[in-house]
Protein backbone atom coordinates (compact mmCIF):
# COMPACT_ATOMS: atom_id res chain seq x y z
CA UNK A 1 0.00 0.00 0.00
CA UNK A 2 1.09 3.25 -0.80
CA UNK A 3 1.57 5.47 2.26
CA UNK A 4 3.51 8.60 0.77
CA UNK A 5 3.81 11.35 -1.37
CA UNK A 6 7.49 12.58 -2.31
CA UNK A 7 8.03 15.78 -3.52
CA UNK A 8 11.38 17.21 -4.98
CA UNK A 9 12.06 21.01 -4.41
CA UNK A 10 14.61 22.01 -6.52
CA UNK A 11 15.30 25.77 -4.91
CA UNK A 12 17.65 28.16 -5.94
CA UNK A 13 19.88 27.83 -3.04
CA UNK A 14 19.48 24.52 -2.22
CA UNK A 15 17.25 20.43 -3.37
CA UNK A 16 15.64 19.12 -1.16
CA UNK A 17 13.55 16.07 -0.77
CA UNK A 18 9.93 16.26 1.44
CA UNK A 19 8.00 13.29 2.20
CA UNK A 20 4.02 13.79 3.01
CA UNK A 21 1.64 11.39 4.58
CA UNK A 22 -1.69 11.00 3.34
CA UNK A 23 -2.61 13.55 5.92
CA UNK A 24 -0.52 15.74 4.35
CA UNK A 25 1.98 16.01 7.25
CA UNK A 26 5.22 16.24 6.73
CA UNK A 27 7.14 12.78 8.16
CA UNK A 28 10.87 13.77 6.72
CA UNK A 29 12.80 16.77 5.11
CA UNK A 30 16.65 15.90 3.66
CA UNK A 31 17.84 19.54 2.46
CA UNK A 32 21.37 20.12 0.73
CA UNK A 33 22.70 23.40 -0.60
CA UNK A 34 23.84 23.91 -3.71
CA UNK A 35 26.68 26.39 -5.16
CA UNK A 36 26.28 29.58 -6.49
CA UNK A 37 28.21 30.55 -9.23
CA UNK A 38 29.10 34.54 -10.06
CA UNK A 39 31.38 34.74 -12.79
CA UNK A 40 30.84 38.35 -13.46
CA UNK A 41 29.09 40.96 -11.74
CA UNK A 42 25.20 40.59 -12.20
CA UNK A 43 25.77 37.21 -13.58
CA UNK A 44 24.52 33.82 -11.73
CA UNK A 45 25.44 30.36 -12.63
CA UNK A 46 24.72 27.04 -11.54
CA UNK A 47 26.08 23.86 -12.22
CA UNK A 48 23.20 21.69 -13.52
CA UNK A 49 25.17 18.23 -12.75
CA UNK A 50 25.58 19.41 -9.59
CA UNK A 51 21.88 19.94 -9.11
CA UNK A 52 20.95 16.93 -10.21
CA UNK A 53 23.51 14.69 -8.05
CA UNK A 54 22.38 16.89 -5.31
CA UNK A 55 18.73 16.08 -5.54
CA UNK A 56 19.32 12.29 -6.07
CA UNK A 57 21.60 12.14 -2.80
CA UNK A 58 18.26 14.08 -1.15
CA UNK A 59 15.85 11.29 -2.50
CA UNK A 60 18.09 8.30 -1.81
CA UNK A 61 19.01 9.54 1.76
CA UNK A 62 15.51 10.29 3.04
CA UNK A 63 14.66 6.34 1.69
CA UNK A 64 17.40 5.11 4.19
CA UNK A 65 16.09 7.34 6.74
CA UNK A 66 12.48 5.95 6.56
CA UNK A 67 13.60 2.80 5.59
CA UNK A 68 10.90 2.91 2.61
CA UNK A 69 10.88 0.31 -0.36
CA UNK A 70 9.19 2.15 -3.52
CA UNK A 71 5.97 0.75 -3.16
CA UNK A 72 5.98 2.85 -0.27
CA UNK A 73 5.72 5.82 -2.52
CA UNK A 74 2.78 6.60 -4.42
CA UNK A 75 3.89 9.37 -6.58
CA UNK A 76 6.79 11.99 -7.14
CA UNK A 77 5.41 15.86 -7.24
CA UNK A 78 8.18 18.46 -8.36
CA UNK A 79 8.44 22.02 -7.97
CA UNK A 80 11.40 24.06 -8.95
CA UNK A 81 13.04 27.43 -9.42
CA UNK A 82 11.74 28.80 -12.75
CA UNK A 83 12.67 30.73 -15.57
CA UNK A 84 16.49 29.21 -14.80
CA UNK A 85 18.05 27.79 -17.85
CA UNK A 86 19.74 24.53 -18.81
CA UNK A 87 20.80 23.65 -22.09
CA UNK A 88 21.78 19.71 -22.49
CA UNK A 89 23.25 17.07 -25.43
CA UNK A 90 20.41 14.62 -26.00
CA UNK A 91 22.99 12.31 -27.02
CA UNK A 92 25.19 12.37 -24.19
CA UNK A 93 23.08 13.89 -21.56
CA UNK A 94 25.60 16.71 -20.69
CA UNK A 95 25.12 20.64 -20.26
CA UNK A 96 27.14 22.66 -22.93
CA UNK A 97 26.78 25.59 -20.15
CA UNK A 98 26.07 26.22 -16.27
CA UNK A 99 22.50 26.81 -15.40
CA UNK A 100 21.46 30.47 -16.11
CA UNK A 101 20.02 31.60 -13.26
CA UNK A 102 16.58 33.15 -12.77
CA UNK A 103 18.89 36.37 -11.13
CA UNK A 104 20.93 36.40 -13.97
CA UNK A 105 21.20 39.94 -15.58
CA UNK A 106 23.79 39.17 -18.75
CA UNK A 107 21.17 39.39 -20.99
CA UNK A 108 19.74 42.77 -20.23
CA UNK A 109 20.98 44.49 -22.72
CA UNK A 110 19.78 41.89 -25.25
CA UNK A 111 16.02 42.70 -24.53
CA UNK A 112 16.35 46.60 -24.13
CA UNK A 113 17.56 45.99 -27.86
CA UNK A 114 14.46 43.95 -28.98
CA UNK A 115 12.41 46.70 -26.94
CA UNK A 116 13.66 49.34 -29.19
CA UNK A 117 12.44 47.10 -32.25
CA UNK A 118 9.14 47.56 -30.79
CA UNK A 119 8.40 43.65 -29.72
CA UNK A 120 7.54 44.30 -26.20
CA UNK A 121 3.55 44.62 -26.46
CA UNK A 122 3.45 41.58 -29.11
CA UNK A 123 5.19 39.49 -26.37
CA UNK A 124 3.71 40.55 -23.95
CA UNK A 125 0.24 40.03 -25.19
CA UNK A 126 0.91 36.61 -26.24
CA UNK A 127 2.82 35.43 -23.37
CA UNK A 128 1.82 37.79 -20.23
CA UNK A 129 5.23 38.46 -19.53
CA UNK A 130 7.51 41.47 -20.04
CA UNK A 131 10.84 41.73 -22.13
CA UNK A 132 13.09 41.13 -19.25
CA UNK A 133 16.37 38.98 -18.81
CA UNK A 134 14.75 37.33 -15.73
CA UNK A 135 12.39 35.02 -18.64
CA UNK A 136 14.55 31.77 -20.14
CA UNK A 137 13.99 33.10 -23.60
CA UNK A 138 16.82 35.40 -23.49
CA UNK A 139 19.65 32.87 -21.68
CA UNK A 140 18.59 30.32 -24.30
CA UNK A 141 19.60 32.54 -27.22
CA UNK A 142 23.18 33.78 -25.07
CA UNK A 143 23.80 30.40 -24.83
CA UNK A 144 23.24 29.42 -28.23
CA UNK A 145 25.49 32.66 -29.21
CA UNK A 146 28.32 32.04 -26.73
CA UNK A 147 28.44 27.80 -26.87
CA UNK A 148 30.51 26.64 -29.78
CA UNK A 149 28.46 25.42 -32.55
CA UNK A 150 25.36 25.00 -29.94
CA UNK A 151 23.34 26.78 -32.90
CA UNK A 152 23.89 24.15 -35.44
CA UNK A 153 23.31 21.17 -33.23
CA UNK A 154 20.07 23.05 -32.04
CA UNK A 155 18.92 23.22 -35.25
CA UNK A 156 20.38 19.47 -35.85
CA UNK A 157 17.82 18.53 -33.14
CA UNK A 158 20.57 17.48 -30.94
CA UNK A 159 20.62 19.76 -27.93
CA UNK A 160 17.50 20.22 -25.33
CA UNK A 161 16.62 23.17 -23.53
CA UNK A 162 14.46 22.86 -20.21
CA UNK A 163 13.76 24.74 -17.05
CA UNK A 164 15.03 22.62 -14.00
CA UNK A 165 11.85 20.28 -13.94
CA UNK A 166 12.71 19.15 -17.27
CA UNK A 167 16.43 18.72 -16.20
CA UNK A 168 15.40 16.43 -13.47
CA UNK A 169 12.60 14.53 -14.97
CA UNK A 170 14.98 13.84 -18.10
CA UNK A 171 17.58 12.62 -15.15
CA UNK A 172 14.66 10.84 -13.09
CA UNK A 173 13.78 8.95 -16.88
CA UNK A 174 17.03 8.04 -17.55
CA UNK A 175 16.88 10.43 -21.03
CA UNK A 176 13.55 9.16 -21.79
CA UNK A 177 11.27 12.00 -20.93
CA UNK A 178 11.71 15.25 -22.12
CA UNK A 179 8.95 17.17 -20.94
CA UNK A 180 7.76 20.48 -18.66
CA UNK A 181 4.64 22.04 -17.47
CA UNK A 182 2.29 24.62 -18.57
CA UNK A 183 3.31 26.56 -15.69
CA UNK A 184 7.08 26.41 -16.40
CA UNK A 185 6.50 26.90 -19.90
CA UNK A 186 4.19 29.98 -19.38
CA UNK A 187 7.53 31.53 -17.80
CA UNK A 188 9.89 30.96 -20.71
CA UNK A 189 8.73 34.22 -23.28
CA UNK A 190 8.15 31.36 -25.59
CA UNK A 191 4.77 29.92 -24.79
CA UNK A 192 1.72 31.59 -26.18
CA UNK A 193 -0.68 31.41 -22.77
CA UNK A 194 -3.50 31.93 -24.88
CA UNK A 195 -3.22 29.09 -27.08
CA UNK A 196 -1.47 26.55 -24.73
CA UNK A 197 1.85 25.98 -27.59
CA UNK A 198 5.16 26.95 -28.26
CA UNK A 199 4.66 30.13 -30.06
CA UNK A 200 5.99 30.06 -33.90
CA UNK A 201 6.70 34.06 -34.30
CA UNK A 202 8.67 33.83 -30.76
CA UNK A 203 10.48 31.51 -32.01
CA UNK A 204 11.62 33.75 -34.83
CA UNK A 205 12.47 36.72 -32.64
CA UNK A 206 14.59 34.48 -30.27
CA UNK A 207 15.68 32.14 -32.96
CA UNK A 208 15.26 29.20 -30.80
CA UNK A 209 14.59 26.15 -32.69
CA UNK A 210 11.56 24.28 -31.60
CA UNK A 211 13.25 21.10 -31.88
CA UNK A 212 15.09 22.24 -28.64
CA UNK A 213 11.88 22.48 -26.48
CA UNK A 214 10.32 20.02 -24.20
CA UNK A 215 6.39 18.36 -24.38
CA UNK A 216 3.77 20.68 -22.49
CA UNK A 217 1.93 18.68 -19.95
CA UNK A 218 -0.88 19.76 -17.64
CA UNK A 219 0.68 20.45 -13.94
CA UNK A 220 -1.22 17.23 -12.47
CA UNK A 221 -0.83 13.87 -14.42
CA UNK A 222 1.76 11.21 -14.81
CA UNK A 223 4.42 12.61 -17.09
CA UNK A 224 6.68 9.49 -16.63
CA UNK A 225 8.26 6.68 -14.32
CA UNK A 226 11.47 6.42 -12.44
CA UNK A 227 13.44 3.22 -11.11
CA UNK A 228 16.11 5.09 -9.54
CA UNK A 229 15.29 4.71 -5.97
CA UNK A 230 14.32 0.84 -6.69
CA UNK A 231 10.91 0.15 -8.39
CA UNK A 232 8.75 2.21 -10.76
CA UNK A 233 7.28 5.09 -9.28
CA UNK A 234 5.27 7.36 -11.37
CA UNK A 235 5.60 11.27 -11.52
CA UNK A 236 2.95 12.77 -11.24
CA UNK A 237 3.02 16.62 -10.76
CA UNK A 238 5.00 19.21 -11.63
CA UNK A 239 5.03 23.07 -10.85
CA UNK A 240 6.83 26.25 -10.42
CA UNK A 241 7.34 27.37 -7.34
CA UNK A 242 5.13 29.78 -6.81
CA UNK A 243 2.15 28.56 -8.72
CA UNK A 244 2.37 25.26 -6.56
CA UNK A 245 2.88 27.53 -3.48
CA UNK A 246 -0.60 28.65 -4.42
CA UNK A 247 -2.04 25.49 -4.57
CA UNK A 248 -0.36 24.54 -1.63
CA UNK A 249 -2.49 27.45 0.11
CA UNK A 250 -5.83 25.98 -1.96
CA UNK A 251 -6.21 29.54 -2.78
CA UNK A 252 -8.18 27.69 -5.84
CA UNK A 253 -10.90 30.54 -6.09
CA UNK A 254 -10.36 34.02 -8.24
CA UNK A 255 -9.41 36.61 -5.74
CA UNK A 256 -7.47 34.51 -3.02
CA UNK A 257 -3.70 35.75 -2.71
CA UNK A 258 -0.78 34.68 -1.91
CA UNK A 259 3.14 35.84 -1.06
CA UNK A 260 6.05 33.08 -0.66
CA UNK A 261 9.19 35.29 1.26
CA UNK A 262 12.11 33.23 -0.14
CA UNK A 263 15.08 34.35 -1.53
CA UNK A 264 12.83 36.30 -3.35
CA UNK A 265 9.35 37.67 -2.67
CA UNK A 266 6.58 36.06 -5.28
CA UNK A 267 3.06 37.58 -4.74
CA UNK A 268 0.18 35.77 -6.67
CA UNK A 269 -3.33 36.19 -7.38
CA UNK A 270 -5.64 33.42 -8.42
CA UNK A 271 -8.14 34.96 -11.55
CA UNK A 272 -9.58 32.00 -12.55
CA UNK A 273 -9.79 31.37 -16.12
CA UNK A 274 -9.73 35.21 -17.27
CA UNK A 275 -6.39 36.40 -18.00
CA UNK A 276 -6.01 40.00 -16.62
CA UNK A 277 -3.18 41.94 -18.42
CA UNK A 278 -1.37 44.16 -15.76
CA UNK A 279 -0.92 47.83 -16.75
CA UNK A 280 1.49 48.16 -14.29
CA UNK A 281 4.12 45.64 -14.98
CA UNK A 282 3.08 42.67 -13.23
CA UNK A 283 2.35 39.42 -15.20
CA UNK A 284 0.08 37.12 -16.49
CA UNK A 285 1.03 33.94 -15.82
CA UNK A 286 -0.72 30.30 -15.73
CA UNK A 287 -1.20 28.88 -12.26
CA UNK A 288 -1.60 25.24 -13.10
CA UNK A 289 -3.88 23.39 -15.54
CA UNK A 290 -5.72 20.12 -14.09
CA UNK A 291 -7.69 17.90 -16.41
CA UNK A 292 -8.64 20.45 -19.14
CA UNK A 293 -9.20 23.42 -16.55
CA UNK A 294 -6.30 25.80 -17.34
CA UNK A 295 -6.24 28.53 -13.88
CA UNK A 296 -4.34 31.83 -14.82
CA UNK A 297 -2.78 34.35 -12.02
CA UNK A 298 -1.06 37.79 -11.63
CA UNK A 299 1.91 38.02 -10.35
CA UNK A 300 4.59 40.45 -8.78
CA UNK A 301 7.80 39.02 -8.85
CA UNK A 302 10.21 40.84 -5.94
CA UNK A 303 14.30 39.40 -6.85
CA UNK A 304 15.10 39.84 -3.70
CA UNK A 305 13.84 38.99 -0.44
CA UNK A 306 14.73 37.01 2.21
CA UNK A 307 18.55 36.81 0.32
CA UNK A 308 18.55 40.74 2.20
CA UNK A 309 18.52 38.97 5.84
CA UNK A 310 21.67 36.19 4.00
CA UNK A 311 23.62 39.47 2.57
CA UNK A 312 23.07 41.15 6.24
CA UNK A 313 24.80 37.66 7.51
CA UNK A 314 27.25 36.96 5.11
CA UNK A 315 28.20 40.20 4.19
CA UNK A 316 28.32 42.75 6.45
CA UNK A 317 28.17 39.53 9.38
CA UNK A 318 26.01 41.45 11.57
CA UNK A 319 23.99 38.71 12.41
CA UNK A 320 25.16 35.46 12.96
CA UNK A 321 22.37 33.60 12.35
CA UNK A 322 19.33 34.35 9.53
CA UNK A 323 16.53 34.24 12.69
CA UNK A 324 18.30 37.02 14.83
CA UNK A 325 17.40 39.43 12.47
CA UNK A 326 14.33 40.18 14.34
CA UNK A 327 16.12 40.70 17.96
CA UNK A 328 18.59 43.05 15.80
CA UNK A 329 15.11 45.05 14.77
CA UNK A 330 13.46 45.10 17.51
CA UNK A 331 16.45 46.59 19.50
CA UNK A 332 15.68 49.74 17.90
CA UNK A 333 11.91 51.54 18.06
CA UNK A 334 12.13 52.35 14.09
CA UNK A 335 14.40 52.34 10.79
CA UNK A 336 15.45 56.27 12.15
CA UNK A 337 14.81 57.14 8.48
CA UNK A 338 17.72 54.44 7.11
CA UNK A 339 15.95 53.26 3.13
CA UNK A 340 17.41 50.08 2.55
CA UNK A 341 16.59 49.62 -1.57
CA UNK A 342 17.70 45.43 -2.36
CA UNK A 343 18.04 46.57 -6.04
CA UNK A 344 21.11 43.61 -6.44
CA UNK A 345 20.48 42.18 -9.92
CA UNK A 346 17.73 45.41 -10.56
CA UNK A 347 14.15 45.66 -9.08
CA UNK A 348 11.56 43.36 -10.28
CA UNK A 349 7.59 44.06 -9.29
CA UNK A 350 6.12 46.89 -10.34
CA UNK A 351 9.22 48.90 -11.72
CA UNK A 352 11.48 46.17 -13.82
CA UNK A 353 14.52 48.04 -13.58
CA UNK A 354 17.66 45.57 -14.23
CA UNK A 355 19.88 48.64 -13.74
CA UNK A 356 19.14 49.69 -10.28
CA UNK A 357 21.63 48.63 -7.86
CA UNK A 358 21.30 47.90 -3.72
CA UNK A 359 21.10 51.13 -1.92
CA UNK A 360 21.56 52.15 2.04
CA UNK A 361 20.30 55.40 2.24
CA UNK A 362 19.64 58.02 5.27
CA UNK A 363 22.54 57.03 7.42
CA UNK A 364 23.58 59.03 9.93
CA UNK A 365 25.97 59.16 12.82
CA UNK A 366 23.81 57.60 14.86
CA UNK A 367 22.48 55.27 13.12
CA UNK A 368 23.41 51.43 14.37
CA UNK A 369 22.89 47.75 13.33
CA UNK A 370 19.53 47.57 14.76
CA UNK A 371 18.25 50.97 12.35
CA UNK A 372 19.52 48.69 9.10
CA UNK A 373 18.09 45.75 10.51
CA UNK A 374 14.91 46.99 10.76
CA UNK A 375 15.17 49.15 7.19
CA UNK A 376 15.92 45.31 5.89
CA UNK A 377 12.99 43.56 7.59
CA UNK A 378 10.27 47.27 6.02
CA UNK A 379 12.22 46.59 2.65
CA UNK A 380 10.94 43.28 2.15
CA UNK A 381 7.02 44.54 3.07
CA UNK A 382 7.40 47.44 1.25
CA UNK A 383 8.01 46.08 -2.45
CA UNK A 384 5.22 43.50 -1.32
CA UNK A 385 3.04 46.38 -0.38
CA UNK A 386 3.88 47.78 -3.63
CA UNK A 387 3.10 44.89 -5.47
CA UNK A 388 -0.15 43.78 -3.34
CA UNK A 389 -1.72 47.57 -4.54
CA UNK A 390 -0.57 47.25 -8.10
CA UNK A 391 -2.43 43.65 -8.05
CA UNK A 392 -5.77 45.03 -6.56
CA UNK A 393 -5.52 48.09 -9.33
CA UNK A 394 -5.30 45.54 -12.40
CA UNK A 395 -7.31 43.08 -11.54
CA UNK A 396 -10.14 45.34 -9.71
CA UNK A 397 -10.64 42.75 -6.43
CA UNK A 398 -10.13 44.00 -3.75
CA UNK A 399 -7.36 41.65 -1.37
CA UNK A 400 -8.30 41.91 2.00
CA UNK A 401 -6.49 38.54 2.87
CA UNK A 402 -3.27 37.54 2.39
CA UNK A 403 -1.83 33.87 2.80
CA UNK A 404 2.10 33.85 3.20
CA UNK A 405 4.91 30.73 3.70
CA UNK A 406 8.71 30.56 2.87
CA UNK A 407 11.24 30.82 5.43
CA UNK A 408 11.16 34.89 5.98
CA UNK A 409 7.11 34.28 6.97
CA UNK A 410 8.52 32.90 10.63
CA UNK A 411 9.53 36.51 11.56
CA UNK A 412 6.70 37.77 13.78
CA UNK A 413 7.80 41.00 13.00
CA UNK A 414 8.11 40.96 9.43
CA UNK A 415 4.26 39.71 8.92
CA UNK A 416 3.34 42.59 11.27
CA UNK A 417 5.10 45.18 9.22
CA UNK A 418 3.36 43.67 6.39
CA UNK A 419 -0.15 43.36 7.73
CA UNK A 420 0.76 47.19 8.91
CA UNK A 421 2.03 48.66 5.31
CA UNK A 422 -0.43 46.92 3.50
CA UNK A 423 -3.43 47.16 5.68
CA UNK A 424 -4.09 43.56 4.95
CA UNK A 425 -4.70 40.53 7.43
CA UNK A 426 -1.64 37.82 7.21
CA UNK A 427 -2.59 34.34 7.49
CA UNK A 428 0.31 32.03 8.25
CA UNK A 429 -0.19 28.01 8.32
CA UNK A 430 0.53 25.39 10.53
CA UNK A 431 2.72 23.54 7.72
CA UNK A 432 4.90 26.23 5.99
CA UNK A 433 6.47 24.12 3.32
CA UNK A 434 3.38 25.45 0.78
CA UNK A 435 5.70 25.38 -2.01
CA UNK A 436 6.62 21.65 -1.73
CA UNK A 437 2.70 20.47 -0.33
CA UNK A 438 0.99 22.25 -3.32
CA UNK A 439 3.94 20.04 -5.79
CA UNK A 440 2.32 16.87 -3.37
CA UNK A 441 -1.38 17.67 -3.73
CA UNK A 442 -0.50 18.05 -7.67
CA UNK A 443 1.04 14.74 -7.64
CA UNK A 444 -1.33 13.11 -5.57
CA UNK A 445 -4.48 14.22 -7.52
CA UNK A 446 -2.69 12.92 -10.76
CA UNK A 447 -2.66 8.99 -8.76
CA UNK A 448 -5.92 9.52 -6.84
CA UNK A 449 -3.71 9.51 -3.58
CA UNK A 450 -6.07 12.28 -3.01
CA UNK A 451 -10.33 12.19 -4.37
CA UNK A 452 -10.09 16.29 -5.34
CA UNK A 453 -9.65 19.74 -4.08
CA UNK A 454 -12.32 19.46 -1.68
CA UNK A 455 -10.64 16.74 0.39
CA UNK A 456 -7.55 18.63 0.35
CA UNK A 457 -8.51 21.99 1.91
CA UNK A 458 -9.51 20.24 4.89
CA UNK A 459 -5.08 20.17 4.94
CA UNK A 460 -4.49 23.57 5.00
CA UNK A 461 -4.50 25.44 9.15
CA UNK A 462 -3.87 28.34 10.28
CA UNK A 463 -0.63 28.42 12.96
CA UNK A 464 -0.98 32.87 13.02
CA UNK A 465 -2.70 35.69 12.03
CA UNK A 466 -1.37 39.33 12.08
CA UNK A 467 -3.98 42.59 11.68
CA UNK A 468 -3.13 46.22 10.77
CA UNK A 469 -2.41 48.26 13.82
CA UNK A 470 -3.12 51.68 14.55
CA UNK A 471 0.93 52.48 13.80
CA UNK A 472 1.16 55.20 11.70
CA UNK A 473 4.05 54.37 8.34
CA UNK A 474 3.22 57.61 6.40
CA UNK A 475 6.89 58.55 6.75
CA UNK A 476 8.53 54.97 6.06
CA UNK A 477 6.38 54.94 2.83
CA UNK A 478 7.64 58.42 1.71
CA UNK A 479 11.21 57.84 2.24
CA UNK A 480 10.71 54.02 0.42
CA UNK A 481 9.58 55.29 -2.52
CA UNK A 482 12.25 58.46 -2.54
CA UNK A 483 15.14 55.78 -2.29
CA UNK A 484 13.95 53.63 -4.84
CA UNK A 485 13.89 56.69 -7.30
CA UNK A 486 17.67 57.55 -6.71
CA UNK A 487 18.17 53.67 -6.73
CA UNK A 488 17.12 52.94 -10.30
CA UNK A 489 19.51 53.43 -13.28
CA UNK A 490 22.64 53.71 -11.55
CA UNK A 491 24.43 50.59 -13.01
CA UNK A 492 23.28 51.68 -16.88
CA UNK A 493 25.88 52.86 -19.23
Amino acid sequence: MSQYILTIDAGTTSERAILFDHDAQIKEIVQKDINQIYPHPGWVEHDPNEIWSTQLNTLKELMVRKKLEAEAIAAIGITNQRETTIVWDRNTGEPVYNAIVWQDRRTADYCESLKEKGLLESIQNKTGLLLDAYFSASKIRWILDNVDGAQQKAERGDLAFGTVDSWIIWQLTQGEVHVSDVSNSSRTMLFNIHSLEWDEELLSIFNIPKKMLPIVKSSSEIVGYTSLLGGQIPIGGVAGDQQAALFGHMCVSPGMCKNTYGTGCFAMLNTGEKIVKSKNMLLSTIAWKIGNRVTYALEGSIFIGGAIVQWLRDNLKIIDTAPEIETLALSVDSSDGVVFVPGFVGLGAPHWDPYSTGTLIGLTRGTENGHIARAALEAIALQSMEVLQTMAEDSGIEISQLHVDGGASLNNLLMQLQADLSRLSIVRPVVNETTAMGAAFLAGLAVKFWSDETELMQYWKQDASFHPSDSDYDQVKTNWFKGVERSKGWNKK
